[in-house]
């Protein structure tokens, strides 16, 4: 495909950004004011001459060149280190008050001066591509296909200042165009009607005895002759040794539809190798919407005859005396699994229903999350939740699917593609047609995607120019004007040349289109931001994608600059439930929760939290719908550092050792008043991602609280000192390894800093469970107690938490819950923090020395409401940090 000279050169400046990007900013340089000068000489240059130079800072040689970021970057360090008492050090004579305020103000005023005179130049934020997350948002929501999961199939995006929102971070290289060309294709396609006709919305009931993913496992073989590892028959609420035994058919079928419909098959584990039960004769036939409907319940299964009682008895089957958490998957072979939803089973037959969108190709696969995963080790598998009269299992009956729904057809992404224009079905590949409909040896249907459709032209080029126009009016944030339909237009026109058809010259145009700096970047002028750049950012900040119409109407009349206006559109936006993904977003970065999947917890020393997948997709939810709450209910900003609730669910409670909460879904609830749970820093999501699977560490929780939560980012340690290794042995405990590491005198100012946070946190072990123990590895006597994967616990208490610590300004704590409250006697500093990520993250660039003030006034007016979550969003959009470049 060739492209219009003029296209090629906008492609390679937009390659080129980086280099374009970092412009050179003319000097500030010159003498340090005399008021700077006295006190440098009166109170520093003892410990900071050319001789001592403690901490490598040699102030006599410190040009005062504030053009020179490094060189800002040591003035402003010097600023806030005598600023926060810090410097001079105690044990030196400290200055006069009047002093002090005199040399940090005509320091601060000559920082200011100097970075103002920058920005004024080149604006705060630098010009930046679409993330992962905002680019797969943006093709969602302009081909209206929720369902596109293109992400994953972009490079990795740089991260600076803690997000992926940063410019100098989000590099643009061939590879990187590639990718884009290669997902915007393939979600073109995916929001063309895959038929000509519009398909039959069917609903059908696919059997569980009819699935070999079900009823294969019922019959033991030399890989399995475990019944835990068995499916079993099972009518109503009776068992069927006939059946399983292979004496009698595995269904009635249509013999008798009576009888079939209380035909089940059962399990008293969650699906895991070896077993792994799915509905795998469905196979959605095209991306869309569809209703998942399960009847299924809960049962109890009777124990072997012999003393072995933990071993069931298939055939022993009465109602369940529990509910039981499911969850539903759809699965791509083989095993990409993807989560779409989950529910509670009761003792008593029932139907639930899940609204959802599936991919073509995808499997429906339930997972009885709270049973067991048997996995081989020293000794013969156990099931923990095994009694001496029986187990629990789960049975399922079907599945019904109901799909795919349209509310119109074409649908609206096709529409907006090709309009009306008659289309017909492309001809299936003559291998794919014998394939489809077979099955292969798992009992899976072979899929074979649609091979979708042609669109038909007879006056491909006048039919071309108002499609394109309309596509570029949709796609680009600003106007488009005639410029830039003539710019894609050769895009059509040379494609129609090479022998391409209609359909294929108008994706090869609209690939561009999606692919070109207008739509992949973010263009912003310095100063003022105008309408159009307001309401992108205020979009991708509150939505992680685009500006809808609604918006971008106000901004065409040049209202969205009014503040009313502008307040008006954040709360619509924030009422809105797209705001979701900028609460997953902004948490997947601030608070790492990215990364939860990172590390497993250890077989050996955490065999409880291993392969409990339920307990970690909880913990993720519980701080995803915790910032929602706040952020809903406007909750002031202390709740991060303390609350009197929490989102729990049956799982999240039982591991937390509260009081009983009953069924999957997550729900706020209160909590006692001695908890030491409430706030981020005591969720299991937050402490998991602070912990790598082994161990914990209070120097990397510490600086983690101090970055995330309190604003303070410590500094980086010393390269020549090795990072302290807590003993999984269990004969010295981490705060005795770091009693010793502070005896180092270049660790010891840092540690006692970052260390009190994480000592806090130390009664919480890499899952976030309370402990007065340490667990240690080996010991002759193991603790006793099954694992999830029913093997024996193999770990051991060694020595007693210490969760006491001395601030540095020395008030003290005795554990985390007077730790917390140390935290709540600064709330301004709490709410400083949040403003500061939550600038970073919606302007896209830092928040320098200069924007300092503009964050207090944010804090002002946002302090009648005690710093609520949602004040605080208002107050930013309102401000000139927001407002500008």
């Amino acid at each position: 495909m060739t492209r219009s000279s003029g296209f090629a050169q906008r492609m390679k400046l937009f390659t080129s950004l980086p280099l374009l990007i970092a412009t050179a900013a003319s000097g500030i340089a010159g003498e340090r004011t005399s008021t700077v000068e006295v006190f440098l000489q009166e109170h520093c240059l003892e410990c900071h001459d050319a001789e001592t130079q403690k901490g490598g800072l040699d102030l006599t040689a410190l040009k005062f060149d504030l053009a020179n970021s490094t060189n800002f970057s040591k003035w402003v360090l010097v600023h806030d280190r005598v600023n926060a008492g810090e410097m001079p050090p105690k044990k030196k004579p400290r200055p006069e008050a009047a002093t002090l305020a005199a040399f940090t103000k005509s320091l601060s005023s000559s920082l200011v001066a100097a970075e103002q005179a920058q920005l004024a130049r080149e604006g705060r934020s630098t010009q930046r591509r679409l993330n992962r997350y905002e680019y797969e948002n943006a093709l969602r929501d302009l081909l209206h296909a929720p369902w596109l999961q293109v992400r994953d199939s972009l490079p990795e995006d740089g991260e600076a200042h803690r997000f992926n929102k940063i410019g100098e971070a989000l590099d643009v290289s061939h590879v990187q165009m590639a990718r884009y060309l290669n997902a915007a294709d393939y979600a073109l396609r995916q929001a063309m009607a895959p038929y000509a006709d519009r398909p039959e919305t069917r609903t059908v009931r696919y059997y569980a005895r009819d699935q070999r993913s079900y009823t294969g496992p019922m019959r033991f073989s030399v890989f399995n002759t475990a019944p835990e590892r068995a499916t079993f028959p099972v009518l109503g609420f009776q068992g069927q040794p006939e059946v399983r035994a292979g004496k009698a058919p595995i269904t009635v079928g249509s013999t008798n539809q009576e009888l079939r419909e209380l035909e089940g098959v059962g399990v008293v584990a969650s699906a895991y190798e070896p077993i792994e039960p799915k509905f795998n004769q469905f196979r959605a036939p095209m991306a869309g919407r569809y209703k998942l409907r399960f009847n299924a319940y809960s049962v109890w299964v009777g124990p072997s005859q012999s003393n072995r009682w933990f071993i069931p008895n298939l055939d022993d089957i009465s109602r369940g005396r529990r509910d039981e958490p499911v969850t539903i998957t759809a699965e791509t072979p083989p095993r990409l699994l993807r989560k779409l939803g989950d529910f509670d089973v009761t003792p008593e037959p029932s139907v639930h229903e899940l609204d959802v969108w599936l991919l073509a190709g995808e499997m429906i696969r339930p997972d009885a999350g709270r049973l067991f995963r048997s996995r081989p080790g020293a000794s013969r598998w156990q099931n923990p939740l095994a009694e001496k009269d029986g187990q629990p299992g789960v049975v399922f009956r079907w599945l019904e699917v109901e799909g795919p729904i349209y509310d119109e057809w074409p649908s609206a992404g096709h529409e907006l593609l090709f309009g009306d224009l008659p289309m017909v079905n492309r001809p299936l590949e003559a291998s794919a047609e014998r394939r489809s409909g077979e099955t292969n040896r798992f009992g899976q249907r072979r899929f074979t995607p649609p091979a979708g459709v042609e669109v038909l032209s007879q006056k491909p080029l006048r039919d071309a120019e108002p499609l394109l126009r309309e596509f570029l009016r949709r796609a680009y944030r600003g106007p488009a004007g005639e410029a830039e339909l003539k710019r894609f237009l050769p895009v059509i026109e040379s494609a129609l040349k090479l022998g391409n058809n209609f359909t294929d010259a108008m994706l090869a145009a609209y690939t561009a289109v999606l692919s070109s700096p207008e739509f992949v970047c973010l263009e912003e002028k310095p100063g003022r931001l105008d309408d159009y750049a307001l309401a992108s950012r205020l979009a991708f900040f509150l939505w992680n994608s685009p500006p809808d119409e609604e918006l971008r109407r106000s901004a065409a009349k040049h209202e969205l600059r009014k503040p009313k206006v502008l307040r008006a559109q954040t709360e619509r936006l924030l009422a809105d439930p797209k705001s979701r993904r900028f609460v997953e977003a902004f948490l997947d970065y601030w608070l790492d929760l990215r990364k939860i999947i990172a590390t497993a917890p250890d077989s050996g020393l955490y065999p409880d939290y291993y392969l409990d997948d339920l307990l970690t997709e909880s913990a993720l939810e519980e701080t995803r719908l915790f910032v929602a709450e706040l952020l809903r209910c406007d909750l002031p900003v202390r709740n991060i550092a303390s609350s009197d609730f929490a989102m729990l669910n049956e799982r999240l409670a039982a591991h937390y050792g509260l009081p009983a909460v009953q069924g999957v879904a997550l729900r706020r609830t209160p909590l006692p008043s001695e908890s030491a749970r409430g706030g981020l820093l005591t969720q299991a999501a937050v402490l998991k991602v602070t912990a790598n699977g082994t161990t914990t560490s209070p120097v990397l929780r510490g600086a983690w609280i101090m970055e995330r939560i309190l604003g303070q980012k410590p500094p980086p340690p010393p390269p020549s000192v090795p990072a302290v290794e807590p003993d999984i042995r269990g004969a010295v405990t981490i705060r005795q390894q770091l009693d010793q590491h502070r005896t180092l005198e270049s660790c010891s100012v840092c540690h006692a800093k970052i260390d009190p946070a994480g000592f806090a946190l130390e009664n919480f072990d890499v899952m976030g469970g309370w402990r007065d123990r340490y667990r240690a590895e080996g010991g002759s006597t193991p603790e006793k107690g099954l694992a999830k994967s029913g093997q024996k616990f193999a770990f051991h208490y060694a020595l007693p938490v210490d969760a006491s610590g001395e601030l540095p300004d020395g008030r003290k704590f005795r554990d985390v819950r007077e730790f917390k409250q140390l935290l709540l006697a600064d709330e301004q500093q709490l709410a400083r923090n949040l403003a500061r990520q939550l600038a970073v993250y919606a302007t896209g660039a830092p928040v320098r020395f200069s924007d300092r003030q503009e964050i207090e006034r944010i804090l002002q007016r946002a302090s009648s409401s005690h710093y609520g979550v949602r004040s605080l969003i208002h107050e930013l959009v309102q401000s000139e940090l927001f407002r500008s470049k």
